[in-house]
């Protein structure tokens, strides 16, 4: 396997050489222009396993690159490697990641050793098979509408912790479809489907079914969990959408307090007062409701004025790397800020790596849910994770 690194400074590119092949076996390639790098692609590109690439380049600078990345499908590891601001570097950052790109991190020149080292090791870790995953594919409504009454969609539950203690406080209820044919077709494939199509409240009762049913499981093993269930904007459309809700926690035998509903207003309100109507209603009756990915989409401060809601999800992109990043950090401070004035539970979505969860720690932040702590599982697996965590936890809580 080889590793090729691009740099059109010389020392640099004879430096990060040095650097790598006193770190790994594999080969590594320096290639002084992007043109080089493309062409090293194209003779074997199976053999690639690695790409560390500079940003500001002659004749072909690394956007570029990354664009012929993604025409090439390259689908193995990506460093992006600059000395241009912190800023320009987290933009090309989340450039990558739109793609859809392996991107590794990102390395503000120079380069340390410990810090290819990291890349090095995350870069290994790509190489392990995950589960099978549809991926591109597109559906049609009829698809998923069949999936919907064919009972293939499944719940997975990602769990959220109280930084300060490190206790279980509960989990997020995310929706997978087991398709028969391409294995697990993810949210991001077929939410946005639903709601164009109008089956988002047919696919919404299914998950909150399911979700009330394992909640009464967990309740009988004796783990009490606040359980959180994604609704979307559409499903305030429906004015017996909370009396649904009461009849189907009651059957379950789960109190609703035990509920928590996380809205995210990824399309516009259609009828702001039907909406407003169902939320209070909501409210009403004790359901706790979450404002999710604050700061992304329409998720806004006009939501925290208009809805009472209880609990603030600060999205990720304003999570991981805010101990390192100013930006993100004062974006972060900022909105934990304003849910504490407003008397909001707060949590942070995707903390990553330890120096995230110190950080969150230290901010006074109240949860955390991410794959630092854990990936979202089955609800089978729920249990078994909480007392494997049970032995991580106090060495996290003490630092």
């Amino acid at each position: 396997m080889k590793i090729l690194i691009i740099d059109d400074e010389p020392f640099i590119l004879k430096l990060l050489h040095r650097q790598l092949v006193s770190l790994t076996d594999q080969e590594v390639v320096p290639c002084e222009s992007a043109h080089a790098a493309l062409a090293e692609l194209a003779a074997d590109a199976a053999q690639i396993s690695l790409i560390f690439c500079d940003l500001q380049m002659p004749q072909m600078d690394g956007i570029e690159f990354v664009r012929q990345l993604v025409a090439l499908n390259y689908d193995k590891g990506l460093v992006l490697i600059s000395g241009e601001d912190t800023r320009t570097l987290e933009t090309a950052k989340r450039l990558a990641l739109a793609h859809k790109l392996q991107l590794l991190g990102t390395i503000h020149k120079p380069a340390t050793r410990e810090q290819l080292q990291q890349m090095l090791e995350r870069g290994a870790n790509i190489c392990t098979p995950a589960p099978p995953r549809a991926v591109g594919k597109i559906y049609s409504a009829e698809d998923l509408r069949q999936a919907i009454a064919a009972g293939h969609l499944e719940n997975y539950y990602q769990p959220k912790v109280e930084l300060a203690t490190g206790k279980v406080f509960g989990v997020e209820t995310l929706v997978r479809w087991r398709h028969p044919e391409d294995g697990l077709v993810f949210p991001d494939q077929f939410i946005t489907l639903a709601e164009e199509h109008g089956l988002i409240d047919d696919l919404t009762r299914v998950v909150l079914t399911a979700a009330l049913a394992q909640t009464r499981q967990w309740l009988d093993a004796g783990l009490d969990l606040k359980v959180a269930v994604n609704a979307s904007m559409d499903n305030f459309n429906d004015v017996e959408f909370p009396d649904f809700i009461a009849r189907t926690a009651k059957k379950a035998g789960v109190p609703l307090t035990s509920l928590i509903l996380e809205i995210t207003e990824s399309r516009l309100m259609q009828d702001p007062l039907s909406a407003l109507d169902i939320i209070i209603r909501l409210r009403l009756k004790r359901i706790r409701l979450s404002i999710d990915d604050f700061g992304t989409g329409h998720s806004s401060m006009a939501q925290l004025r208009d809805l009472p809601f209880d609990e603030l999800k600060v999205d990720r992109s304003f999570v991981h790397g805010a101990w390192h990043n100013d930006a993100i950090r004062a974006i972060f401070e900022a909105s934990l800020n304003m849910a504490r004035q407003l008397g909001m539970k707060t949590v942070a979505e995707g903390p990553e790596d330890r120096e995230d969860w110190d950080f969150l720690k230290a901010s006074g932040c109240d949860l955390a849910q991410g794959y630092f702590i854990a990936k979202p599982m089955p609800g089978s697996e729920v249990l078994g994770w909480i007392a494997a965590w049970e032995y991580r936890r106090q060495e996290l809580i003490d630092g």
